[in-house]
């Protein structure tokens, strides 16, 4: 048996979500078949698959040894082999970095050609792009956006089905998103991008956390307090006015008085 008939015989069997399946395949596919597929599985190495992830970005190289890992493990436990060649061995480490967004006002500025209304709805909508290219113009109504599916299916969790104030035009999306990720590619953003604009207009309009949280979809609130928590530039420039405005107010009685431009630069953020 080699690996192509192994992945083909395990891969409707495991305990896995749609959506997580369809990853395995897509990693399969793209970086395991070509090199792996043809070897039989008694004769990988762990030089084979560390080959095989070698030159993947970490986040990439990670998904493709967790579906290998996969593979052999069930291997193992249907006894075509006695020992795992993958087993003990690590992934490139992943360093997470801040994310890069654009915020509202500098993303409105830039001229997307064609797509300018679907990406400028998926800034003010915040929806995942799996989410938004299942909508339909039926799903927009009684001046709201409603999620109640994606390209995997139904929406399973209670946080994902939500209701979003529509605040701008809605254009169908196109089947793929390659044709977005080349319009945003030149300004150094992704698809996923635009949800963090989404949550940093939520942040910079006041709007709770807890609301945000609903509003994006995420069912722990640790996530959006993440995103809420990103600071920009600007963002440390207002917090030196409002202290020094602080320390400059006049006092009457016990009282500080906070100059009105201050309040208001507390409220926004």
């Amino acid at each position: 048996m080699n690996v192509e008939q192994l992945f083909a015989l395990v891969i409707k069997t495991l305990p896995i979500r749609k959506k997580t399946l369809a990853t395995y395949k897509s990693m399969y596919r793209c970086h395991i078949q070509k090199r792996l597929g043809q070897i039989p599985i008694e004769a990988v190495s762990r030089s084979d698959i560390k080959e095989t992830i070698a030159g993947l970005p970490p986040q990439t190289a990670m998904m493709t040894l967790a579906v290998i890992k996969a593979l052999f493990r069930e291997a193992l436990e249907r006894g075509y082999l006695e020992k795992s060649p993958v087993h003990g061995l690590k992934g490139p480490r992943v360093i997470v970095k801040p994310r890069t967004f654009l915020t509202w006002d500098e993303l409105e500025k830039i001229d997307f050609g064609k797509y300018n209304k679907q990406i400028r709805f998926l800034a003010l909508h915040g929806l995942r792009w799996s989410e938004a290219v299942a909508l339909t113009r039926e799903d927009i109504r009684d001046g709201k956006v409603f999620v109640t599916k994606s390209i995997h299916g139904a929406t399973k969790s209670k946080a994902g089905m939500r209701a979003i104030p529509l605040v701008s035009e809605f254009k169908p999306f196109p089947r793929h998103p390659r044709t977005l990720r080349k319009a945003l590619a030149p300004y150094g953003i992704t698809i996923h991008s635009l949800r963090h604009t989404y949550a940093y207009i939520l942040k910079r309009q006041g709007i709770h956390v807890t609301t945000a949280q609903r509003l994006l979809g995420h069912s722990d609130p640790k996530v959006t307090l993440a995103v809420y928590t990103q600071v920009l530039d600007d963002e440390i420039d207002e917090a030196g006015l409002i202290l020094k405005s602080m320390v400059q107010g006049s006092l009457i009685g016990n009282e500080m008085i906070i100059p009105a431009h201050s309040i208001a630069l507390i409220l926004a953020a």
